[in-house]
């Protein structure tokens, strides 16, 4: 695997226990024993080695080109994409539409979703539309994030953001055009797929951008704003349903589009709870360590809108262990699955645990 673990976290969590003997404890973190979360505890790091790290290493000792694989899916997902949403009249919208949807990134959450759709015996074509449909709303939520009535953000993946360029009124339109597109371009461009299952992967994602997903985390994230008691039970209510409820969505619709077996669903939906938490947490200790220039993006900003943060929270250093605890916690979710096929799971996971903007 070409993965070379940045300075963002100590020794990765996974590499070290590996090492280790089972008589030795790793390091914990350094909370109250009355912090706790929903579904995800800080406190729950294990108090010694198990076998899910000797089982860890096994599935992750495959060779696969991390760097070409990724290479080879973005241009795959650039071009569906480029070819989703022409160029027509009104001419202005769609020049909106695009200047977002086609301005670069990392195209993480589809490729996630045809990773997954490969994993449980899918291929990348009946995954496509799901995928270009996810990065669309994930454009659309961008668009929004940084209007001045949210946000108020110049900058988005080094150039200017959708309203400074259009105006305010024209990107909220074509946020709103890319989220109507989505749900028709599933259900119009996929192939293949009963229309049972397609129906389903519609109500995933629907319920993962309204009022119990994104919307949902949104809403809490700007009232907790300034307030001084948010706790931690609150600020993972924000990040799971802001951030990781979309990256659910991109692997479940996958696994759907696959024909995966409602065990395989469900498995890959807690692995992409954890990734997608994990992505919340890196990306906070990257907004308080990064430069505009290293994140391609205003860095520091939730400081000076004095919102609730990990960091700001449990501290760096706390935060980088939550961080490493919840790449093993996804990792253990690919047990039992085809380790080859596995691989860009695991690989997407390290990169999103690892990432430097």
């Amino acid at each position: 695997m070409l993965i070379t673990p940045s300075p963002l976290f100590h020794t990765p969590l996974f590499h070290t226990l590996s090492l280790l003997p089972n008589t030795i404890k790793p390091p914990t973190p350094k909370l109250s024993s009355s912090s706790s979360f929903h579904s995800l505890s800080v406190s729950a790091v294990p108090t010694k080695v198990d076998t899910s790290t000797v089982r860890i290493a096994e599935i992750e000792d495959q060779t696969f080109d991390f760097k070409v694989y990724m290479l080879h899916k973005a241009h795959t997902v650039n071009k569906a994409l480029d070819a989703a949403i022409a160029l027509r009249d009104p001419e202005k919208i769609h020049k909106a539409m695009r200047y977002s949807l086609l301005a670069g990134g990392k195209r993480v959450r589809p490729i996630l979703c045809i990773a997954a759709c490969e994993l449980v015996g899918g291929d990348e074509a009946t995954a496509i539309p799901s995928a270009c449909a996810v990065e669309m709303i994930h454009t659309m939520s961008l668009i929004h994030d940084d209007l001045p009535c949210m946000d108020n953000d110049d900058l988005r993946r080094g150039k200017p953001t959708n309203h400074k360029v259009f105006g305010e009124d024209v990107a909220v339109l074509a946020g709103d055009a890319l989220l109507a597109f989505s749900f028709e371009h599933v259900a119009m461009a996929t192939e293949g797929v009963s229309p049972t299952r397609v129906v389903r992967a519609i109500g995933e994602l629907a319920k993962s951008i309204g009022g119990e997903g994104l919307v949902a985390g949104q809403v809490v994230d700007i009232d907790s704003e300034g307030v001084s008691n948010v706790g931690l039970e609150r600020l993972e209510f924000i990040h799971v349903h802001k951030t990781a409820k979309l990256l659910e969505a991109a692997v479940v619709l996958g696994a759907i589009m696959g024909g995966g077996s409602d065990e395989e669903v469900e498995k890959l939906r807690k692995f992409a709870r954890s990734i997608g938490l994990l992505f919340q947490v890196v990306d906070d200790i990257l907004d308080v360590t990064k430069t505009s220039e290293e994140l391609g993006k205003t860095a520091g900003k939730d400081l000076v809108a004095d919102k609730v943060t990990y960091p700001k929270l449990l501290g760096i250093d706390n935060s980088k262990e939550f961080a490493e605890k919840l790449l093993q916690e996804a990792k253990e979710q690919l047990f039992g699955f085809d380790p080859r096929k596995a691989a860009p799971l695991l690989a997407l996971t390290d990169y999103i645990a690892y990432r430097q903007s």
